[in-house]
């Protein structure tokens, strides 16, 4: 009955996705933007799509059940924290441009060598994100169809690719939607069953009330800070969410959708790490056969409610598929191939190489994938390499005047060679194995595991501002944008 629920419902939303193609028109604005025609409504359906996928929904649970209550929820409030921001100080400022990706603002501000590399930085990063919503399914393909996990992933790239392919942002502004109101029902549901028919508990030690999670090196309060600043401020140089930003119908839309988006995530995901501690309980020994809101679903809930809460989650994941092979496959033809560059209109070989790219970034994150089959860690590391980048050029870049691409070369090479240093260095990555590549050696220990993420944001910083102040450099391309007084208040105030 679980297989034939989720199977109508993903249906459904397959269709959906092929039947927005007719929104494209072959123009490539309303593929990649959705022709900058969305309301703040609509806007803030995709944002909170954007990251209530399987890698924040299931990773929440497992990290929660597993580290306790605070290792789960960093991830939800990690990535409310970068919506707020991004409404903040960022998201007029972007929509205001003319831009289509985010390596467009890094070519106009540094030049077209930084642009190239911050094309490459950010397609990387999210190839390893696009790699944790791929183990989420695979996990959960594995479990409700008795298929091995490998094939569970080689089953998803084919379905995604094709709505993606076809419709373009449209596609995930309408799956978007579906899987938000789908997601509200059911974790509503799911909380009211577990409180109704087992109760919430926690572990001794893991529940919400343990501070020391947040305080304590030895209670993982280290990982669970950088992981909070890696989604927090990584985040804010994802190109999915600049694209949903650059959807928006207006400057003053795009931020109301941004500070939306923040509470949604918040409301939606932060429930899920107390389910989780629950289940902890309610499961007993089976808690490490896979993921636990897989076995709390598949063998303990009613499968009414298995059907919602499955296919909320297989929604959410596919969107974040669809947005990231979209995304990615777009920066890779605008702005590392520059397919029909200097065209006066969006060309229809744009939009048919954008098509096409999408399969070889999906076929590198199924490596990954079967490589290491984690899900909140990916996720985690996805924008804990970008923290370590783009994140200091970008936001320097945006609100300081000095610096050009030079300061913008150091922070990207010292940040992320710091950052990559110590990933391979370091035997665990945000608590679990480092199995992705890791070189034996007896200088770095576990004890670094989330420090590094800090210190090479730190370093970053260091970098951009030495060189900045020594360099005093003009930007390469455009005049950097100012923010004055008048910007920060209508940005405080919301005004469009």
């Amino acid at each position: 009955m679980i297989i034939t629920g989720v199977a109508i419902f993903l249906v459904i939303l397959t269709v959906s996705g092929v039947v927005s193609a007719r929104r494209v028109r072959g123009d490539t604005t309303n593929y990649l933007v959705a022709g900058r025609a969305l309301p703040a409504v609509l806007v803030t359906a995709v944002l909170i799509a954007q990251p209530v996928d399987s890698n924040a929904t299931i990773g929440n649970a497992d990290l929660s059940a597993a580290f306790g209550f605070w290792a789960g929820a960093a991830l939800p409030i990690g990535l409310a924290l970068c919506l707020f921001l991004m409404g903040l100080f960022f998201a007029k400022r972007l929509r205001t441009t003319n831009v289509v990706t985010l390596p467009e603002y890094f070519r106009s501000r540094f030049g077209p060598a930084i642009e190239v590399v911050a094309s490459w930085l950010t397609v990387g990063s999210f190839v390893i994100l696009l790699a944790g919503n791929l183990v989420a399914i695979g996990f959960l393909l594995e479990r409700f169809l008795g298929i091995s996990y490998a094939t569970g992933i080689l089953l998803t790239i084919p379905l995604a690719l094709l709505y993606t392919i076809t419709g373009g942002m449209f596609a995930s502004v309408y799956t978007g939607v579906a899987q938000v109101v789908v997601n509200v029902v059911a974790v509503a549901a799911l909380v009211i069953w577990v409180a109704t028919t087992h109760g919430f508990s926690a572990p001794e030690g893991f529940g919400a009330d343990n501070l020391s999670q947040l305080t304590s090196a030895e209670s993982g309060a280290v990982i669970n800070w950088a992981t909070i600043i890696a989604l927090g401020l990584g985040n804010l140089v994802a190109i999915d969410l600049m694209q949903r930003v650059f959807s928006a119908n207006s400057p003053g839309a795009a931020q109301r959708a941004c500070f939306a988006a923040s509470a949604g995530i918040l409301l939606l995901c932060l429930p899920l790490s107390f389910v989780a501690l629950a289940a902890v309980s309610i499961v007993g020994d089976a808690s490490a056969d896979g993921p636990i809101l897989f076995t709390l679903l598949a063998d303990y809930a009613p499968a009414w409610l298995a059907i919602i809460v499955i296919s909320g989650l297989l929604a959410a994941t596919l969107t974040t598929v669809s947005g990231i092979l979209l995304s990615t496959a777009s920066v890779l033809v605008r702005n590392v191939f520059r397919v029909d560059e200097g065209a006066a209109v969006m060309t229809h070989r744009i939009l048919t190489a954008t098509r096409w790219t999408t399969l070889p970034i999906a076929a590198l994150a199924a490596v990954v994938a079967l490589r290491v089959p984690q899900t909140g860690i990916l996720l985690t590391l996805a924008f804990d390499l970008l923290l370590a980048s783009l994140v200091v050029p970008f936001v320097l870049g945006l609100y300081w005047r000095r610096g050009g691409a030079a300061a913008a070369v150091a922070a990207v090479v010292v940040g992320i060679g710091v950052r990559l240093t110590f990933f391979v260095l370091t035997p665990t990555i945000y608590g679990v194995d480092n199995t992705l590549l890791y070189v034996p050696n007896e200088s770095v220990s576990t004890t670094w595991d989330g420090w590094s993420t800090l210190l090479a944001g730190a370093a970053s910083l260091l970098a951009y501002v030495v060189v900045a102040l020594r360099t005093g450099t003009p930007a390469a391309g455009e005049p950097a944008p100012q923010v004055t007084p008048a910007d920060r208040s209508a940005a405080l105030s919301g005004q469009p």
